[in-house]
């Protein structure tokens, strides 16, 4: 048995921030930022608009594609790095404004490679017989996290969320994963605020040792996307797609070069999007699929790697 994607589908806020807008609140300017990362502008959720609120209309229209049914899913899992709340989990609140209930929902927490994270266990559960219709759904609001005076972080991010439907199938689908994961590099892109007793004990807001985080994505996401490709007992020339998460443009050339791909294989949503952590991966590939550019049966890689460190990847025939 095999999961194979049968419908994909995102949401993105209303508002758009350009470059030229931040240029307006910090000492910054467009050529500045594209020069260094690709991104042009990025979306921006309402103060009142929540993970859950982008989750459910991406998960909706990924239900539309897929020609499924609400009761026909028995499994949400939502990679996301800014929950609605403590507790419950967001995937919960999705369910019950879903208006769905009773089977397995919940949270994964790997920022950017959560959605790899979370597709790697509904492939697992759908192969083992525990699901035969799943929702994997990666939504964050970054823009609730950042500091909008540090301009080596606010510039990067943006808010959205990306679902997919997978399906049992006799077919291969998803044919292999990879996910890995080092503590040891936890300190050079965190959030180290925590709630204790009422009130926030630390920083709230998002710290990255940008040129650390850039020598350490290179080569982890080269490697994971060979190990990947080696565990389907597949070669590089073997690839139709990379759809790899949309960090930093510079990081997405030096991964295509690695394998091979000219950019024009490549789906980078990056300069209109920035980089929204879980949400990256699965609005590339509902880009890639509504324009016409990924077809069914072409081989695709998704890649991703976010704080943690946590990366991965997963290759599959769609």
């Amino acid at each position: 048995m095999y999961s194979r994607i049968a419908g994909t589908g995102s949401c993105l806020p209303a508002q758009t921030l350009t470059n030229h807008d931040l240029a307006q609140r910090i000492e910054t300017n467009d050529e500045w930022i594209v020069s260094r990362t690709g991104i042009r502008e990025r979306r921006i959720a309402a103060e009142t608009e929540l993970t859950s609120d982008l989750a459910v209309k991406a998960v909706e229209a990924a239900i539309e594609a897929a020609g499924v049914s609400r009761d026909e899913i028995d499994l949400l899992i939502l990679a996301t790095t800014t929950p609605d709340q403590i507790f419950p989990s967001t995937a919960c609140i999705v369910q019950q404004k879903l208006g769905a209930h009773g089977f397995p929902a919940f949270d994964v927490q790997a920022v950017c490679a959560g959605f790899i994270y979370g597709l790697t266990i509904a492939d697992q559960f759908i192969r083992s017989g525990g699901a035969k219709c799943a929702v994997v759904v990666g939504a964050e609001v970054i823009s609730h996290i950042l500091d909008w005076t540090d301009r080596g972080t606010c510039i990067l991010f943006g808010d959205g969320a990306g679902a997919v439907v997978l399906k049992a199938s006799d077919e291969p689908g998803i044919l292999a994963t990879r996910v890995h994961a080092d503590g040891r590099y936890k300190d050079i892109l965190n959030v180290p605020g925590k709630v204790r007793n009422g009130a926030i004990d630390g920083s709230p807001w998002v710290y990255m040792d940008g040129s650390a985080v850039f020598k350490f994505a290179v080569r982890a996401l080269a490697d994971v996307a060979e190990e990947t490709l080696n565990a389907a007992g597949m070669e590089k020339a073997d690839l139709d797609w990379l759809v790899p998460h949309q960090a930093n443009l510079r990081i997405i050339e030096s991964t295509a070069k690695h394998l091979h791909l000219p950019m024009d294989k490549v789906i980078v949503t990056l300069d209109k999007h920035g980089n929204t952590s879980a949400a990256s991966i699965p609005l590339a590939l509902d880009e890639g699929v509504r324009s016409g550019r990924i077809q069914r049966g072409q081989s695709v890689m998704l890649e991703g790697i976010g704080g943690g460190f946590a990366w991965g990847g997963a290759l599959l025939r769609y």
